[in-house]
């Protein structure tokens, strides 16, 4: 079994596009949306779920009324002034550290799990899925993306799967390094543009750091030809593999608003070297 995902140092480069057409292309596979934050692979697959589970991650301090005899404490102690006059706790402002529990004299304040957000294992028409949603301004996005990945990979060696297709976050926080532990290959999806080589660079700095062999692809070359250029000469010195080149085609959005992958609609280039893309990484 091996495991691809696919990631971008910003958001909006199509590495969801291109994760699409990989679900389409590759056979005997479990797809992963490990974007937790902003997870959108189900646009384009319309997932039916078959399993929800609840994600908790952190602590909020709850104040039992009838225990407290409301000396204050609590009040004090808290740095974050997430407890009012009237002992009650906002759980916005409440961090989790559980100071306030500690130092009460009566014991009135416990620590409750959060439900942070929910997680999903779903059929598409192209196979098992598993993704996320993470709860509005709720934190730990990266252990949320540890386990869909731990859950996809558990559902590929249950179903003799030979890929996980895992559609990564974008950027370089831990949303990213949680998709890149134990990879085999990452593609970093990147478009013609200055700030998109140096955002590229960023992410493949991180590929480097975790030992992930990463290949590079540009997305809509041909509407920068110069910065392309500049892109495939700052690889070739660098010792970074260029997989290949996408053009720009209208036809991927018109796909995109009739919840199609690329693959699915009508002939075009795009699909071709999407294609040899693919045939590329599974070598």
């Amino acid at each position: 079994m091996r495991q691809i995902v696919v990631i971008s140092g910003k958001g909006g480069t199509g590495k969801t596009v291109i994760t699409g057409a990989f679900a389409a292309l590759a056979k005997n596979k479990v797809m992963a949306d490990c974007d937790v934050d902003a997870a959108d692979l189900h646009l384009l697959l319309q997932p039916q779920v078959k399993e929800r589970h609840e994600f908790k991650s952190g602590k909020t301090a709850v104040i039992d009324r009838k225990a407290c005899q409301q000396c204050g404490k609590c009040i004090t102690a808290c740095r974050f002034e997430a407890i009012s006059g009237d002992f009650v706790v906002d759980p916005v402002s409440c961090e989790g550290c559980a100071f306030c529990s500690y130092i009460c004299p009566t014991q009135a304040i416990r620590m409750e799990e959060n439900v942070s957000g929910e997680w999903f294992i779903s059929e598409t028409r192209f196979g098992p899925m598993v993704h996320a949603k993470l709860g509005i301004a709720e934190e730990n996005s990266g252990k949320l993306v540890a386990l869909v990945r731990k859950q996809a990979k558990e559902l590929a060696q249950k179903n003799g799967c030979e890929w996980v297709i895992i559609d990564g976050a974008p950027g370089i926080g831990c949303p990213v390094i949680a998709s890149l532990s134990g990879i085999d290959c990452a593609l970093v999806v990147t478009e013609p543009t200055l700030s998109g080589l140096h955002d590229a660079l960023r992410v493949i700095e991180v590929t480097r750091h975790f030992n992930v062999p990463a290949q590079l692809v540009i997305n809509k070359y041909d509407l920068n030809p110069e910065m392309s250029a500049r892109i495939e000469g700052y690889c070739s010195k660098n010792n970074i593999p260029l997989v290949g080149k996408i053009r720009f085609d209208k036809a991927v959005v018109e796909s995109m608003v009739e919840a199609k992958t690329i693959m699915e609609y009508k002939d075009s280039q795009v699909r071709e070297e999407i294609a040899e893309i693919w045939a590329r990484l599974k070598v």
